[in-house]
């Protein structure tokens, strides 16, 4: 239970590199589990998600081998996973429960293996994220899954076979999870209402060059012609839209300036218009994003969560940290998730004005300053949220809980210290 401490009142200057994406690397990672022949995934971030999912994958019998390298002036990991044949074809709850991301692992062992059992998954307690939409497409395509023992319990005679699937929800896991186990089904699988994000995207681009013949990238129809083999690869993963993101409010917030290397500003077009309509400048290079707000007056702007390409949901918090110091107010409206706003108590302890409407929208009226305060993480996101409201509140902040911040945001404090932060990790025993 490490704890940051923060003093506020430092602006942000220089450059943040930014991480390979985390929400691509998981189900990649998993996608290696496809084919019985050595996948080499670069731009992997150091992350305990990656480390929880790595334990995962050696539980079941692939070998991992792991090195670092410089990719575009950052360290990063490249890992080669090689699964030729598994040694259990169980998830066993001590692993899974640490990460929803666990569930990407059915897909392709159900439709390699024939058998998967897999315990029910952990993850950030942001709201109800039920396996209903990947366990019944899978039953559409022949599975025979049973519930037994906080296990799910699937099983196929034969082949996985193509079906046309509609999900109620573009979910993003489900999607995953059903086009990585399309790619060996028998016949053509239709994905209608699929998520397009950016992280879906790379994984289609790996599979495709593992021999998958898929169709509709970037569409919410995704059309797959499942083949009987999969081959190895080495793939280079996309660098992380939340991460920069996140930073461009640290930026904003502190009127500072930040180039953040690497960053993509087309997987980002919808927060940053926010951003600038907050009264930031956004200048876009061929390989990062400068978020300059030295001489910004910081105003509120509306902001409504939707599945890519609107608002993510993964930036809400980190915006409504940015309106709390904004002039003015704004709504914020969570479309995504029902319990997404167990950061607002955590804001407010440090002077935030925020009243919040049932489960989905906010009103948050900005206010002259925040002060420090002892806070508590309680989800990933949310915790950079509180770390954001750190920068800028007089006094020292003490955020708890931080081993939520360890699963999605690499050597946080570090890229801080060089841009200027006054940062620190306090370790429990210290």
């Amino acid at each position: 239970m490490d704890k940051i401490k923060i003093i506020g009142g430092n602006s942000l200057f220089g450059k943040v590199y930014i991480s390979g994406a985390k929400n691509t690397a998981l189900p990649i990672i998993c996608a290696s589990l496809l084919t019985d022949e050595p996948v080499t995934i670069k731009n992997i971030p150091f992350l305990s998600d990656i480390k929880s999912l790595n334990s995962l994958l050696l539980q079941l019998g692939t070998d991992i081998v792991e090195k670092q390298e410089i990719l575009n002036g950052h360290n990063t990991q490249t890992i080669t996973y090689h699964t030729p044949k598994p040694t259990s074809l169980i998830a066993p709850y001590d692993y899974v429960r640490k990460m929803r991301a666990s569930y990407y692992v059915l897909g392709p062992l159900l439709a390699k293996y024939g058998h998967v059992e897999l315990s029910l998954p952990g993850g950030c307690a942001i709201g109800a994220r039920p396996m209903d939409i990947h366990l019944s497409s899978l039953e559409q395509m022949g599975a025979n899954i049973e519930i037994k023992n906080g296990y799910v319990v699937a099983d196929i005679k034969g082949r996985l076979q193509g079906a046309r699937i509609s999900f109620h929800s573009a979910s993003v896991g489900a999607t995953c999870n059903i086009l990585m186990a399309a790619t060996l089904a028998q016949g053509t699988t239709v994905i209608e209402n699929a998520a397009k994000e950016p992280e879906i995207g790379d994984l289609i681009d790996m599979l495709i060059t593992m021999g998958a013949y898929i169709e509709g990238k970037n569409t919410s129809t995704l059309t797959i012609h499942g083949v009987e083999k999969l081959h190895g690869v080495t793939h280079q993963i996309i660098n992380d839209r939340i991460e920069a993101g996140s930073y461009a409010v640290a930026a904003a917030m502190t009127h500072g300036r930040l180039e953040l290397v690497n960053a993509n500003a087309e997987h980002l077009q919808t927060p940053l218009d926010i951003l600038r309509k907050t009264g930031v400048n956004v200048e876009i290079t061929p390989n990062s994003i400068i978020v300059d707000a030295q001489n910004a007056e910081l105003k509120g702007v509306d902001i409504y969560t939707d599945y890519y390409p609107g608002f993510p949901t993964d930036l809400q918090a980190q915006f409504m940290a940015l309106m709390c110091v904004s002039q003015g107010a704004a709504l914020v409206t969570e479309s995504i998730w029902e319990n997404r706003f167990m950061h607002v108590p955590e804001l407010m302890r440090m002077g935030a004005n925020i009243n919040v409407h049932g489960h989905a929208s906010a009103i948050v009226r900005g206010v002259e300053k925040l002060s420090a305060a002892p806070v508590m993480s309680t989800d990933l996101r949310a915790s950079f949220a509180l770390i954001l409201a750190g920068l800028v509140a007089e006094g020292e902040t003490i955020v708890n809980r931080v081993y939520h911040l360890d699963r999605g945001y690499e050597t946080l404090e570090e890229k801080f210290k060089a841009v200027g932060a006054n940062i620190e990790r306090i370790k429990e025993s210290d």
